[in-house]
C-alpha cells in the first residue's frame, strides 16, 4: 500500500510546479521558495537544537500561536521551525512571529524530499497540528529518531472513514506517532481506532487564541467605515457556491433597512470572482481594499483582505461562519464566539462537530437549515438587541469555560520535549557526534 502511495506521488511530481504556478496567479506566495516543496532549502541550516511545528494553513497557524509562544519562551536557545503548506498559513506565521521563528514549506510526501528536509533541519521533535499525518513523513521521521506528536488533534467521522479505507497505510502512519493530544474524547476515540498511541484529551487550542487589542481597534475602525450606526452582519469564510445562496436568500428575505452585509470569502483567489458575482447582480459594493467609507446607499462590502477576519467579527452585530451551508465541514466558529458575537452556522459543521454542538447547547451559537433560514435568523437578531446581548453573554461564558487547552497541552508535551532534547544533547556529546 505504501509503495503504491509513493508511486502516485512520483507520478504527480511533474505536475506539481505547474499547479503551484497556477495558484500563484492570485496568491503570489505559492510561487515563492518552490524548491522547498521538494526538499531544497537555501541558506545556512539552523545551529543548535530545532523544535519543529507544522501548521498546514491559516486556521492551524492561528491556533498554534499559544504553543509557539511557549516554545519560544521555554527554549530560548533552540530554533523554532514552523512549516506550512498554504500561502495564507505562511503569511499568517510571518505576521505573528516575524523573525522569531524560521519558516519553510513542508515538502511533498515523497521520500527523497522528506529525507532532505530531515537532514537539513535535524529536528529534535515535530509537532503536527490537528490532522497532518503523512505516511512517508511519519515513517522517515521515525527512522531518523525524530518523535512526532499530533497535537490539537481532531478527526471527523467522515475523515476517520476515509483513513480507515486506506487500511494498513493509515495504521502504519498513526501507529508511528510518538503521541497524540486530542481536542475531545470523540476525536481521541476515532484516532485511537486508527492505531495511534492512546491519545490524551487536552482540549482545543483555538479557545486560547484571544482577540487582540489591534483586532478590536481595527474592528472599531471598520465599523465606522462600513456604516457606523447601521445594522451590520458578516458572512465570513464563505466557500464557492455559498455567496450565491446568500445573495439569493437576501433578495427573497427582508433584513432591516440599511443593513450592511459584509462578505469575506475564505480563499483570496476567489475575491475577484465574488466581486464579479455582486456586479452581475447589479449590487453596489465597496471592496475593503479600497479603504474608503461605505456610502449610505451601498449595502454590501467585499472583505478582500488577509489576516483581518477577527477585526471583521469585532465590527459586526451578527456573524455567520461559512463553509457550512454546503457539505464542506464548516470553518472555525470559535473566533466569532471569542469576539463575543452572536454566531450562526449552517447545517454542515462536521469538521467542528463537538465545538458546534457545545456552543449551541450553551446558547452561544445557533444552527440554521439553509440560506433562507440564515437570512431569517440574521433579520431576527439584528432587530432584537436583547437577544443579541443574551447570545453575546453566553458566548463570553462559553469561551471562558473552555479555555486552558494550551496549559493542559503543555503539561502533557513538555516532559516529552525535555526528554527529546536530553537525548539529542547526549548524542551530540559523544566523540562521533551521535
Amino acid at each position: 500500500m505504501r509503495a503504491l502511495y509513493s508511486l502516485l506521488w512520483w507520478l504527480a511530481l511533474p505536475l506539481l510546479p505547474l499547479r503551484l504556478w497556477w495558484r500563484g496567479r492570485r496568491e503570489p506566495g505559492y510561487r515563492e521558495w518552490i524548491g522547498e516543496r521538494f526538499g531544497r532549502y537555501a541558506g545556512p541550516a539552523p545551529s543548535g537544537p530545532v523544535l519543529w511545528l507544522h501548521a498546514v494553513s491559516l486556521g492551524e497557524t492561528r491556533a498554534a500561536a499559544p504553543l509557539v509562544r511557549r516554545l519560544l519562551d521555554t527554549y530560548p536557545d533552540a530554533t523554532v521551525l514552523v512549516t506550512h503548506m498554504t500561502a495564507t498559513g505562511r503569511a499568517a506565521g510571518r505576521e505573528l512571529w516575524g523573525e522569531r521563528v524560521v519558516q519553510a514549506w513542508l515538502p511533498y510526501d515523497v521520500p527523497f524530499a522528506v529525507r532532505a528536509f530531515l537532514r537539513r533541519f535535524r529536528p529534535v521533535a515535530g509537532l503536527l497540528m490537528e490532522t497532518e499525518v503523512w505516511p512517508n513523513l511519519v515513517r522517515l521521521a521515525r527512522a531518523a529518531e525524530v518523535p512526532l506528536y499530533l497535537v490539537n488533534a481532531r478527526l471527523s467521522e467522515r475523515s476517520a472513514a476515509g483513513y480507515a479505507r486506506a487500511g494498513s497505510l493509515s495504521r502504519e502512519a498513526f501507529g508511528g506517532l510518538a503521541g497524540v493530544a486530542a481536542q475531545s474524547a470523540a476525536d481521541a476515540r476515532r484516532i485511537a481506532a486508527l492505531g495511534s498511541p492512546v491519545p490524551a484529551v487536552t482540549g482545543n487550542l483555538k479557545f486560547d487564541v484571544e482577540l487582540t487589542a489591534g483586532a478590536r481597534t481595527l474592528g472599531r475602525e471598520l465599523r465606522a467605515r462600513f456604516g457606523g450606526g447601521r445594522p451590520l452582519w458578516v458572512a465570513a469564510s464563505t466557500r464557492e457556491g455559498e455567496e450565491a445562496l446568500i445573495l439569493d436568500a437576501l433578495a427573497r428575505g427582508a433584513p432591516p433597512a440599511r443593513t450592511v452585509t459584509v462578505i469575506v470569502p475564505r480563499h483570496p483567489q476567489r475575491f475577484d470572482g465574488v466581486a464579479g458575482l455582486l456586479a452581475e447582480r447589479g449590487l453596489r459594493f465597496v471592496r475593503r481594499s479600497e479603504g474608503r467609507p461605505v456610502p449610505p446607499d451601498v449595502d454590501f462590502v467585499l472583505g478582500d483582505s488577509m489576516g483581518e477576519l477577527p477585526a471583521y467579527y469585532a465590527a459586526s452585530d451578527v456573524a455567520f461562519v461559512g463553509g457550512s451551508l454546503l457539505p464542506l465541514g464548516g470553518q472555525n466558529l470559535i473566533e466569532p464566539i471569542a469576539a463575543g458575537r452572536p454566531t450562526l452556522v449552517g447545517p454542515h459543521m462536521f469538521n467542528f462537530a463537538d465545538a458546534t454542538a457545545n456552543a449551541i447547547a450553551a446558547g452561544a451559537a445557533r444552527q440554521v437549515a439553509d440560506a433562507d433560514a440564515l437570512v431569517a435568523a440574521v433579520t431576527t437578531l439584528l432587530g432584537d438587541a436583547e437577544a443579541r446581548a443574551a447570545m453575546a453573554a453566553a458566548a463570553a461564558a462559553f469561551h471562558a469555560a473552555h479555555r486552558g487547552a494550551a496549559e493542559r497541552l503543555w503539561s502533557w508535551l513538555a516532559p516529552a520535549l525535555g526528554a527529546a532534547l536530553a537525548v539529542r544533547a547526549a548524542r551530540a556529546s559523544r566523540p562521533d557526534g551521535g
